[in-house]
């Protein structure tokens, strides 16, 4: 039996014109990451990323504070989806800036309805894949681990969509289950699956140990 872990990318810049790099905040997230995960002996027989910036960045965080050396495979099934675009499906007109508590709750309140109609199939937000195709890119970085990494220990990168999409398939959680999965999944969270050739099971979901030190008071955050 393997283990798989899956980290969402440290805070990035929401709200900035370039939401894809992490900010300061961030690299602090992913490199304490890995200093925890190093002061436990934690290390990985393969890691596997997503092609955005973000997930760069956090691994290359996470790396620094382990000294971990592997060059990580990257599968951009792992990506995340298009926010803006997802809005802008069932929403067209602009939109401020979220940068006040009501507009940033407006944003996400858009984003669940528009990822519930694109996960039903009755919008197609520009540049984005199908629903159908978005999961395939999700499940089979699933199935090559199963596949290529039997009774190993393996990372992936990722963001808040694609590994809440990754839970939901394992658990056969609904459409509004997994968004709600998405919209409360943590900076650095960790999920937890074991594996065997055959299925995933999930162990934990969302945990962030990294962060209980006193230290790290208010390192939590979301976007």
């Amino acid at each position: 039996m393997g283990t798989l872990y899956l980290v969402r990318h440290g805070q990035a810049s929401f709200g900035a014109d370039d939401y894809d790099q992490l900010s300061e905040l961030g690299q602090k997230q992913s490199e304490r990451l890995g200093r925890y995960w190093a002061e436990r002996g934690l290390h990985f027989d393969a890691v596997i990323m997503g092609s955005l910036r973000r997930h760069a960045q956090t691994w290359e965080a996470i790396a620094r504070g382990a000294d971990y050396q592997q060059v990580p495979l990257v599968w951009p099934g792992l990506n995340e989806y298009d926010s803006h675009a997802v809005i802008q499906a069932i929403h067209p007109g602009p939109l401020p800036r979220p940068d006040t508590p009501e507009l940033y709750r407006q944003h996400f309140r858009l984003l669940r309805d528009g990822l519930a109609q694109w996960m039903a199939g009755t919008v197609s937000p520009r540049g984005m894949p199908s629903y159908t195709d978005f999961v395939h890119g999700v499940t089979s970085a699933l199935d090559h681990v199963r596949q290529q990494h039997h009774g190993e220990r393996v990372l992936i990168v990722s963001s808040g969509g694609p590994i809440a999409t990754a839970v939901g398939h394992i658990m056969g959680a609904s459409p509004e289950a997994t968004i709600a999965l998405n919209m409360r999944i943590r900076n650095t969270a960790v999920a937890e699956f074991q594996f065997t050739p055959r299925r995933h099971s999930l162990v934990t979901y969302n945990t962030l140990p990294h962060l209980d030190d006193p230290a790290c008071t208010g390192w939590t955050t979301y976007a």
